[in-house]
């Protein structure tokens, strides 16, 4: 039997990129990264990404190549079988969401809806 896919991934970028921001601060060192999902947006959904200290009564943790993620359940909702990826060129930098969830999402990518 297959494993099942994993809730929440992480490209290698990623998890690199996140390391690398959490470790130059030492007011994030150490501290897990929160992935949620907020109402709002042209589209009806926003993405946050930010580091955090847990909620153990509320968030799901995921430990993703060397990187703690926390979840919270709500956000949990809509982030199932979400990769987050770092995307570093001439087309621009930051972080992408490729959520399999998303029906729709805005002009400016920066909302969806599900």
């Amino acid at each position: 039997m297959d494993d099942p896919k994993p809730l929440i991934t992480l490209t290698d970028k990623a998890a690199a990129k996140i390391l690398e921001l959490r470790d130059a601060d030492e007011k994030t060192r150490g501290k897990p990264l929160r992935m949620c999902v907020h109402g709002g947006g042209c589209s009806g959904f926003t993405y946050d990404l930010y580091f955090d200290d847990p909620k153990p009564d509320i968030d799901q943790v995921f430990d993703v190549k060397g990187v703690t993620v926390l979840v919270d359940s709500m956000s949990l909702m809509y982030l199932a079988g979400t990769e987050l990826d770092y995307l570093d060129g001439l087309n621009g930098t930051g972080f992408e969401f490729n959520n399999p969830n998303v029906k729709s999402t805005c002009g400016c990518g920066s909302s969806f809806s599900a």
